[in-house]
């Protein structure tokens, strides 16, 4: 993760300091330092007064899950304050600041509790949270008692309800699947690998392989996905609603504006198409990030 430590000219010396331990790159302050601290960095420091970071910042922002970690650290290096990003890196690098004896500052309710939050764990465990919004509900009954892990070894299915938070293993890419139904594994299995060589991604790569919850008794996805030693989750017809597919689809059939698009975005992390829906024979593929 490339990290960036921004400081005021009159603090440049404490800047200098704090991205030699971090072994950061050091930028003066100026109009454009976090624009383009946020288009490159994972993690952000800023040597400054919190008024000015989060007016800086505050414009720049879009998502918990893409923005990078910003941690604010005063200039006489006493205090370091995760400031956005607690529970994706800002927490972590407040602490690993106490190593040139600054105290981090961590004010998220799990971390005060002596919990982890999901995030953490996901992390912790090299795994991404598919379902976002879960976090909220999942986090909060953290600080009211212990929340059950559950580990499901594949192939499984899991059928969970908005209160449950869904770890995968990380990748940078998600994979939507789609068929006429009775299509045979062995095609879907091909399709899904044609579609990751084409694109020159590795299956090691790919994070989950998505459907719609219409295909949940489809073997031949059930069957194509196992034999890529992939994990396939199903989407339901309002989580796919919110992500119209770029080409035309047949997919009106089952009631969906589109199925492999859809599919793809809305279980990946950046919500980039990398690859448009491509029919192989009887099977319909779309890569996301």
């Amino acid at each position: 993760m490339n990290r960036t430590v921004i400081a005021l000219e009159r603090f440049e010396d404490a800047g200098r300091r704090v991205a030699g331990f971090l072994h950061a790159e050091l930028i003066r302050y100026s109009d454009d330092a976090f624009p383009l601290a946020f288009s490159r960095s994972g993690a952000i420091v800023a040597v400054m007064a919190s008024g000015i970071v989060v007016r800086a910042i505050a414009p720049l922002l879009k998502d918990k899950w893409t923005d990078p970690a910003v941690v604010v650290v005063d200039p006489g290096l006493s205090f370091a304050v995760p400031l956005v990003g607690g529970h994706h890196g800002a927490n972590d690098l407040a602490r690993e600041l106490a190593g040139l004896g600054l105290t981090p500052v961590i004010t998220t309710a799990t971390e005060r509790a002596g919990k982890a939050a999901v995030e953490v764990v996901a992390a912790r465990e090299g795994c991404r949270v598919l379902n976002r919004g879960s976090t909220v509900l999942v986090n909060a009954a953290l600080l009211d008692g212990e929340v059950p892990v559950h580990v499901v070894s594949g192939p499984a299915m899991v059928i969970a309800g908005p209160g449950v938070a869904l770890l995968a293993r990380d990748g940078e890419y998600a994979v939507g699947i789609g068929c006429r139904r009775g299509t045979p594994a062995k095609e879907v299995e091909d399709a899904v690998k044609k579609a990751l060589e084409v694109s020159g991604i590795s299956a090691e790569e790919v994070s989950v392989y998505a459907t719609t919850a219409k295909k949940a008794c489809e073997p031949g996805i059930v069957d194509g996905v196992r034999a890529l030693c992939g994990t396939l989750i199903y989407l339901d017809d309002e989580v796919l609603a919110r992500f119209p597919p770029q080409s035309p689809s047949r997919a009106g059939k089952v009631g969906l504006a589109g199925v492999a698009e859809p599919a793809a975005l809305a279980a990946s992390k950046r919500k980039e198409l990398v690859m448009r829906k491509t029919v192989y024979g009887e099977v319909t593929v779309a890569i996301a990030r």
